[in-house]
């Protein structure tokens, strides 16, 4: 089976159709391609880890459905992916889990497909046993063994007896688990699994780092303590040295898939002495006999043991240094790609040429700053420089009869003048319009308005026009309707030339 399935396909184009990035992006991560989770899909889970914005339980979620499949590709790249932001995403990731009470129910997984999915399946259930065991340890210490803080001054160099009797065996349980994968050089076989190891193989060495500070600080209480945590540290650091064993086996493997040396850290054995004066102190407690031992000879196999299991731990840390310092090259390395690139995109763009006036311009011109024309405002009468061009008040010279003046001396009110008496001979192609023949008869209307009394548009100057429409508007108030509409009438000039009041 190669390339993304049918399935695959299908499930992502959903998730494209509901909107869901995160679960979109899970599904490409664990599509049932034979290879592990490609970098960028775990780098945008990553970051959704991050962001305040992004729900954490639904990301899960979208994990643990895709567990669910019956494929061991699909269901191996979900822990992994699983396994990859415990590791390097936000601890609110793994706060989660350590909430939930169960995470993986994969004890009885079994993929009956092929020879492979058999083979393949046995590790699924071993690697999903793990990571419960790594959401239960943060459950009960509140922290993650493989971030904690190293050294002479970190978490488990200084912590105190009782609560260290109570630690050290959560990190026993932890590094089983991982140690329980049990793989053997053969085995890693593919592209899934090998990430499985890596993400496990990091893990072992920080865990064991963490650990091994612990039974340091185990050691140098031992003969400070009381009989019954006395047995409890013997009983600890008799099983240290059984899981020292394990680790060294494990870390073979790591070398023969081609791990770099460098990469693997050593592994000093305490001093078989060291178990001897423990087991003699826990028998002196109890009131057994033991042979005579000196303070001295005590405190120099102490002092022995504890610089031998000192120098693994600088050891352990050191590779985790170098491996930090790798990723953050690879990271810096990454983003001088990225910028790069962008610079090579934007060089490739036509360029605009802009002025300091205008973002925005083509042009070397610059911004016009004369004042913008209110077009709700009403232009002064005194202007007499006013020009309007190319309004309704150019009349074509067709439209040009004389002008009529209005009984009451007022100037002519609007651009087609007041009614004149006197007989004009339209032009020839003027406009006629009998209204005799519409009406039936000679208007005998309001006033008494004669045939040749038609309204005739007279040509008038833009200046005097609007100057007449500002006192007309001025005459246009009255106390009431009717008295209003008289004014009006008298003002055009209606009829017989007198105004009516």
């Amino acid at each position: 089976m190669s390339g993304q399935s049918i399935t695959d396909r299908i499930t992502a184009a959903q998730h494209s159709v509901t909107g869901s990035a995160v679960s979109k992006t899970v599904c490409k991560a664990t599509t049932h391609e034979i290879m592990g989770p490609k970098k960028k899909h775990l780098d945008y889970l990553i970051h959704c880890t991050n962001e305040m914005n992004v729900n954490i339980p639904q990301l899960a979620d979208s994990l643990f459905e895709r567990t669910t499949s019956t494929s061991w590709v699909v269901v191996f790249k979900s822990l992994i992916a699983t396994h990859h932001l415990m590791v390097y995403g936000n601890e609110r990731f793994v706060q989660y889990l350590a909430s939930r009470n169960t995470l993986f129910n994969l004890s009885n997984f079994l993929d009956k497909s092929g020879l492979q999915g058999y083979d393949m399946s046995t590790f699924i259930r071993r690697y999903s046993r793990y990571l419960n065991e790594k959401a239960v340890s943060y459950r009960q210490v509140a922290f993650d063994f493989t971030k904690v803080k190293r050294g002479v001054d970190g978490v488990m160099r200084t912590m105190n007896t009782e609560k260290l009797l109570k630690t050290i065996p959560i990190i026993q349980s932890q590094m089983d688990a991982l140690l329980d994968f049990n793989v053997n050089a053969n085995e890693l076989t593919n592209g899934v699994i090998n990430a499985g190891f890596m993400l496990l193989f990091k893990d072992s060495i920080r865990l064991f780092a963490a650990y091994n500070e612990g039974i340091i600080n185990l050691l140098e209480k031992y003969f400070d303590m009381k009989k019954t945590q006395c047995k409890e540290g013997l009983d600890i650091y008799k099983k240290f040295l059984t899981r020292m064993t394990r680790i060294s086996e494990f870390l073979k493997v790591a070398e023969q898939v081609g791990i770099d040396r460098g990469d693997i850290p050593d592994l000093s054995q305490a001093p078989s002495s060291l178990l001897e004066a423990l087991e003699q102190h826990l028998a002196s407690l109890e009131g057994k006999k033991v042979k005579d031992s000196t303070a001295a000879s005590r405190a120099s196999t102490l002092s022995n043991a504890v610089s031998s299991l000192a120098s693994t731990g600088m050891s352990f840390t050191k590779v985790d240094e170098r491996e930090k310092q790798a990723a953050l090259e690879e990271e810096q390395a990454r983003l001088k790609a990225l910028k790069e690139q962008r610079l090579k995109e934007l060089s490739k763009r036509p360029s605009f040429a802009t002025t300091d006036t205008s973002p925005v311009s083509t042009t070397g011109g610059t911004i016009s700053t004369a004042p913008a024309i209110d077009l709700f405002s009403t232009p002064s009468c005194s202007n007499g420089a006013l020009k309007m061009e190319s309004d309704l008040f150019d009349i074509q010279q067709t439209f040009n009869p004389a002008v009529q003046a209005s009984s009451t001396g007022l100037p002519v009110a609007t651009a087609w003048a007041g009614y004149s008496t006197a007989s004009q001979v339209p032009p020839p192609g003027a406009l006629q319009v009998d209204f005799e023949s519409v009406f039936g008869a000679k208007a005998t209307g309001v006033n008494n308005i004669d045939s040749d009394d038609i309204l005739k548009p007279t040509m008038i100057g833009s200046n005097q026009a609007l100057c007449s429409i500002n006192q007309l508007s001025d005459k246009l108030v009255g106390d009431d309707l009717d008295s209003s509409l008289a004014n009006l009438v008298g003002n055009l000039g209606i009829g017989n030339g007198t105004t009516k009041k």
